[in-house]
């Protein structure tokens, strides 16, 4: 398409808009999220002592602010203030690792940095070119190892916004290795082949071998294919010690060296686990099922003993904590976020060695995120960065209802105020599909629309995490027909429950999310208002446009080539014609995950059929905005939209 022409069809992002009645409240909710400090991740020491975390402050146009870093503080009785561990890096800093002895941290900013246990300034012990990630100490604590991408070019990951293809078109492969520094000399080894990408990794406890999760090629487009493997220190190849069904996630060492521990389920997204738990031995083997039919998804485990894991867990739309026996797979529940006080999602977890202290990020739909630390559901506050801020929101309700012989839930959010009419309601559908939506601080297009009088409503449909791995594989070769089945029947359970107006329901989500809307606009009259983001609109041209094709073998049985029968039956594009709700579409110009190709397609329909519509592409955005006017800009038309068809 001629760019004249682009422009004249495309409303780009502008830098100013019309003033509207919402705008107040709209500058209010984003001027609140602002002032919320954010804490990407914790890390107790060994003894559980002190804990690690990073901190992020936003100045008011959304950038980091100078107090960002990275923190340690005491947990004694005595509590001293936290100490800011400084760098000569304005990079953003990552991956927190204790030392064995608990005297020092490592992490990742530009370099490899180590820093003393009571703070101060950080000293960087690499200089290489490229760039690091997850540090761990060997046990020993002669080394750290890192993951490495040499010479790296972009920031790595599907939702980073895509290099336009251009000239001798071949796929980029960055290979992520496993790298050792050797603390004495400061010398870097690579352990692993040139030609694999490494996901996750462990030590064994002697110091000698590594656990890995890895694959061939492409490390964006092979996640969905990577098993686990060995690599022993001199060696110049390593062995895969398990081929998975599914994906894997998570590989953890035993401490007696002899076992593997490791997640594995349906799994969308590199980084979004949840699964059951599996433990292959350290020589390779038929791997055990430790957690058959359980009915939540694991999400995190650490060996706490050579016969027992502790592990995280999605339950029910809860975040919760369980240990499982090794080999008798006895689950013993520690604690779930229930109750109407204590409902919280908790994230970035780490455990002590003895696994008797844990730190974690809190927080909740009502309460901004701290870092607490204690025994697991008996935590204290470590932090008090968000006691000041107060939600413009109201309370949240945990729902259940029955679809097709699923016990399915979600969440709803109120306004502030529900007095007088009943409210509009707009369902958010979550991004994966295996995923899941849990009580915690709200985004900005969230907070967005509840701040502004709508009641929304989570669900959490078949495919979702949190009812075990028999609930998440329910959508395999059926999306949008059992998932759809499950939110509609989550609108009526919400029609039941709460104060709003059946008449005038909406629709809206990202990625998984916004081919949900997409899917249901063409099916149901039923949603008055629809926005869809990032969504995909025909799987069979997606199959060839998306970077990341891989993911889609799963949940489909087979490429688009071997069955396009079951690509189709579920592509919007399929039944456009039935399409009568106001629909508007928006996507990052650059997003290789879910390509801008696919918005154009069904945006393009909706306007030859007469459908009221609109189409916002957002420069230089991947799948994941980064630009905070971006995400302003977005929040309002989300809002307004809504406003104008509801």
């Amino acid at each position: 398409m001629h760019l004249q022409k682009l422009s004249a069809v495309v409303l780009l992002f502008a830098s100013s808009l019309l003033a509207q009645p919402r705008d107040a409240v709209l500058d209010q909710t984003m001027t609140t999220l602002m002032r919320v400090q954010t804490f990407d991740e914790t890390a107790i020491s060994p003894d559980g002592s002190c804990v690690a975390y990073v901190k992020t402050v936003h100045t008011p146009n959304g950038q980091r602010a100078p107090e960002s870093g990275v923190y340690v503080q005491s947990l004694g009785a005595a509590q001293s203030p936290a100490v800011r561990v400084t760098t000569r890096t304005s990079d953003e800093p990552s991956g927190i690792a204790w030392s064995p002895d608990g005297m020092q941290i490592a992490f990742v900013a530009d370099q490899l940095y180590l820093a003393p246990r009571d703070g101060g300034r950080a000293r960087a012990i690499t200089a290489v070119k490229g760039a690091l990630s997850m540090p761990k100490w060997s046990p020993d604590g002669k080394s750290v190892a890192v993951l490495f991408i040499e010479n790296a070019s972009l920031k790595g990951g599907a939702l980073e916004a895509m290099t336009p293809p251009s000239g001798d078109v071949e796929m980029q492969v960055e290979e992520q290795r496993i790298a050792i520094v050797d603390l004495a000399t400061k010398k870097v080894d690579l352990v692993t082949p040139a030609n694999m990408y490494v996901y996750d990794y462990d030590w064994s406890p002697d110091s000698r071998s590594f656990a890995a999760e890895a694959a061939f090629g492409s490390g964006e487009d092979n996640y969905w294919v990577a098993e686990v493997w060995r690599f022993d220190r001199g060696e110049s190849k390593g062995r895969s010690i398990y081929k998975p069904s599914l994906q894997i996630a998570n590989p953890r060492w035993s401490p007696d060296g002899k076992s593997v521990a490791f997640i594995e389920g349906l799994m969308s997204d590199q980084g979004v686990t949840g699964g059951d738990i599996f433990v292959v031995p350290a020589e390779g083997g038929p791997a055990t099922n430790v957690t058959p039919s359980m009915h939540a998804s694991a999400t995190w485990l650490q060996w706490s003993s050579p016969d027992r894991i502790l592990f995280g867990e999605n339950i029910n739309g809860l975040s919760g904590f369980a240990t499982v026996s090794v080999p008798a797979a006895a689950i013993a529940q520690l604690w779930s976020g229930e109750g109407k006080l204590t409902t919280s999602f908790v994230i970035s977890v780490s455990a002590s060695r003895d696994g008797e202290t844990t730190a974690a990020v809190r927080e909740s739909f009502t309460r901004p995120p701290e870092v607490v630390a204690g025994p697991i559901g008996a935590w204290k506050p470590v932090t008090h960065a968000n006691d000041a801020v107060k939600p413009l929101w109201g309370r949240s309700q945990n729902v259940n209802w029955t679809s097709d012989g699923f016990q399915v839930q979600g969440w709803l959010l109120y306004p502030r105020q529900t007095e007088g009419a009943k409210l509009p309601l707009v369902v958010q559908v979550h991004g994966g599909p295996s995923s899941g939506a849990l009580s915690q601080w709200p985004s900005l297009n969230l907070a967005s629309l509840v701040a502004n009088g709508y009641a929304v409503l989570m669900p959490n449909p078949r495919g979702s995490f949190g009812q075990g791995e028999a609930f998440t594989r329910a959508n395999v070769k059926d999306f949008g027909y059992g998932d759809l089945r499950d939110i509609l029947r989550g609108v009526d359970a919400a029609v039941a429950a709460a104060p709003v107006d059946k008449d005038r329901v909406g629709i809206w989500g990202w990625s998984y999310g916004g081919y949900m809307t997409m899917w249901a606009v063409t099916q149901t009259q039923r949603f008055k208002a629809a926005v869809a983001g990032a969504g995909l609109s025909n799987w069979q041209s997606y199959y060839g446009q998306n970077s990341i094709d891989q993911w889609m073998i799963p949940f489909f049985g087979a490429s688009v080539y071997d069955d396009p029968y079951i690509y189709r039956r579920s592509s919007p594009i399929e039944f456009i014609r039935n399409v009568k709700t106001p629909t508007l579409v928006v996507v990052g110009d650059r997003d290789g995950e879910v390509p801008s190709p696919q918005s154009f397609e069904f945006w393009h329909a909706l306007r030859t059929l007469g459908v009221r519509t609109k189409l916002v592409v957002y420069p230089n955005e991947g799948h994941r905005f980064v630009d905070p006017e971006h995400k302003r800009d977005l929040a309002r038309r989300v809002v307004l939209w809504f406003d104008e068809n509801l």
